[in-house]
């Protein structure tokens, strides 16, 4: 089956796109024989990454971004990381209720996914998904994380361009002065310009910037003022996104080599932990372990060895005693 599928995926048929996807999003054990299918056919498309604090009229940015690139004749897959819907465990906002003027546009494909639970902005699948996207052909990938504020950062692991979107009046002058998502900006844009204290954000912005110094040759991330309603300011924004490719060309390899050790990593920690809850520790055992370290009756590193030595096979089993609270 997931060979068929990739076959259509590679083929840039958008039902099997929205079924790979699902695919992933669900873990489903076919989806990690698909991306094998897909992966020596990925690569091509450029990555653009949109985070920034809730408010920021991200979703409107982006739906003007696609818009302007479309003019230019590439095709754009759009993966918006929305919540998790407390009821359905999908995403909140559904892609049905987003950008609906490119719905019958066949250059562009849109998938709202949700995070569930999952920290840093954004959803466990988003690299996959985009790898589905990569390989049907899609040559610019616009990812939106969820908006969840300062730790928002792992869209920098993900994307090849990240683009910071703030909003006036909302404390973002003085969170322009912190780390967090302000330290991973490629590009800054202070969005609702039309709104009062834009000017104010701005300038905080740019003093920021003011306090680190750049070398001869090296990127000073740029500010833009956009107002994504009207689309002012959207395409000089995304004239600096082609700036910054041409840019990072010699540097982009070594990005996308970071990104691929992270997923790798990432990838094996979830093997490891799969494992170790399925084969190796009863129900219950791992909670178990967790209320005595919570009680102080063992240490984590204590803990951490032991389980890492059981799975691994290089010690003898020892079966935790249950807390009574487990």
């Amino acid at each position: 089956m997931s060979s068929t599928l990739a076959q259509r995926v590679l083929a840039g048929d958008p039902r099997a796109m929205a079924r790979a996807i699902s695919l992933i999003e669900n873990e489903d054990p076919a989806s990690a024989d698909l991306v094998r299918a897909i992966f020596s056919h990925t690569g091509k498309a450029y990555l653009v990454g949109v985070t920034g604090p809730p408010g920021a009229g991200k979703s409107t940015l982006v739906d003007r971004l696609t818009a302007e690139i479309r003019r230019a004749g590439l095709t754009i897959g759009v993966i918006a990381v929305d919540p998790t819907s407390p009821f359905s465990g999908g995403a909140v906002l559904g892609d049905r209720l987003r950008m609906q003027a490119h719905a019958a546009d066949q250059g562009v494909f849109i998938r709202s996914m949700a995070t569930r639970g999952q920290l840093g902005g954004l959803a466990r699948a988003t690299g996959d998904a985009a790898l589905v996207l990569d390989a049907a052909g899609k040559e610019i990938i616009i990812i939106e994380t969820v908006g969840v504020g300062q730790d928002e950062v792992d869209i920098i692991r993900t994307a090849d361009v990240s683009i910071v979107a703030l909003v006036p009046g909302t404390g973002d002058e003085v969170q322009a002065l912190k780390a967090g998502i302000m330290e991973i900006a490629d590009i800054f844009v202070v969005n609702k310009a039309d709104r009062e204290g834009a000017d104010r954000l701005a300038a905080a912005v740019e003093a920021n910037l003011a306090l680190k110094s750049y070398g001869e040759g090296e990127w000073r991330p740029p500010l833009f003022k956009t107002v994504a309603t009207s689309g002012r300011g959207v395409p000089e924004l995304v004239e600096a996104i082609w700036r910054f490719r041409a840019h990072s060309k010699p540097t982009q390899a070594a990005r996308r080599r970071t990104r691929s050790e992270y997923r790798l990593r990432e990838l094996v920690s979830q093997r490891f932990m799969d494992r170790l809850e399925r084969e190796v520790l009863s129900p219950g055992e791992l909670g178990a372990l967790v209320d005595q370290i919570a009680a102080r009756e063992v240490d984590p590193y204590t803990a951490a060895n032991d389980l890492l030595g059981r799975t691994l096979g290089q010690l003898p089993d020892r079966q935790i005693t249950k807390s009574p609270h487990s």
